[in-house]
């Protein structure tokens, strides 16, 4: 009676203790947390996810690759997964860090997780979770919508927009060197043949070549001011020819004092070719002689202009009554 008792009293124990569950009855649960909820624009944050399932599961979580995303979020670091030590079911947990760039409540991008076991696969939607993402903008500002995301490289450039860019840039120089150049030469013969020749005599009087022994020097300057002014008053006296042709030339010329020319011209041409010796006394009465030839050349050319213009208007009042008659 006794023994019967003590059985009846075990089994009523053993009733009341609680079974252990076992791996197959583990229900799949899931969970997802962001840290912080709320965020500025450009500052990142963590998404965790976290999937218990039956031992012996296989859990595949939704994977953003860093440099993808959406609109809103975009991923920073690969996804990373840590399990969780249980003996009687599988726990993983998916970290996200991602960065926000659209201000405003956004939902997660996440798809569904999918949870394989016993051969079959069961999904688990995640969505629905939100996120706040605060303006850096002032308040009146907060609704701004920022532009969209340029390429990191610009798009190139048709080649023919180089080569156009290249000729007008060279038109642009042609020009350019053409205005100064006409501007140099009508500033050029805005000064008269004389008067250039003036100032060369003026420069090489300052070089002071006689005081430096330079005495041949000095005259074969000389000499060269003089052959060029030549060439500007008188179309037939060209700077090529000889001492000798450009005598030729000039010689019925009745502005030219030929002989004093004749001269100058062959002394210079002894002390250039033939290094005839000359004293500095010398060299400056041949420079003074070859300025006053300019000299006396350019006011002969000038008186006989003078008179040419007076005779025009002679004959011009002259012929005029016969013309109105």
């Amino acid at each position: 009676m006794i023994a019967l008792f003590a059985l009846s009293l075990l089994a009523a124990n053993a009733a009341q203790v609680p079974a252990t569950p076992s791996a197959s009855q583990t229900r799949v649960q899931s969970g997802v947390s962001v840290r912080p909820d709320t965020v500025t624009v450009g500052d990142p944050f963590i998404v965790l996810v976290r999937v218990r399932a039956p031992r012996g599961a296989m859990i595949a979580f939704p994977d953003l690759a860093p440099g993808e995303g959406f609109q809103e979020f975009e991923a920073v670091d690969p996804r990373e997964v840590v399990q969780a030590t249980d003996t009687i079911a599988v726990e993983q947990t998916a970290r996200y860090r991602w960065v926000a760039w659209r201000p405003g409540e956004h939902p997660l991008p996440l798809s569904d997780v999918i949870v394989r076991a016993g051969g079959r696969d069961q999904r688990i939607a995640i969505g629905g979770t939100t996120v706040f993402v605060r303006s850096v903008l002032p308040a009146d500002t907060a609704l701004h919508v920022p532009k969209e995301v340029r390429d990191i490289v610009a798009p190139l450039r048709p080649l023919w927009l180089y080569w156009l860019a290249l000729a007008v840039a060279v038109l642009l120089i042609a020009l350019l060197w053409w205005y100064l150049r006409r501007r140099r030469r009508n500033t050029a013969d805005a000064t008269t043949a004389f008067e250039r020749a003036e100032r060369e005599f003026d420069r090489i009087e300052t070089l002071r070549l006689i005081e430096a022994g330079e005495r041949g020097r000095y005259v074969a300057l000389m000499v060269e001011v003089l052959r060029d002014y030549f060439a500007e008053r008188f179309s037939a006296a060209s700077r090529s020819l000889t001492s000798w042709e450009l005598l030729q030339v000039v010689h019925d010329l009745r502005v030219v004092p030929a002989r004093r020319l004749e001269a100058v011209l062959r002394e210079v041409d002894l002390v250039k070719f033939a290094r005839h010796p000359i004293t500095m006394e010398r060299a400056r009465e041949v420079g003074r002689e070859t300025r006053a030839i300019v000299r006396d050349v350019e006011r002969a050319v000038r008186a006989a202009d003078e008179a040419r213009a007076a005779d025009e208007a002679k004959r011009a009042a002259r012929d005029a009554p016969r013309e109105a008659a």
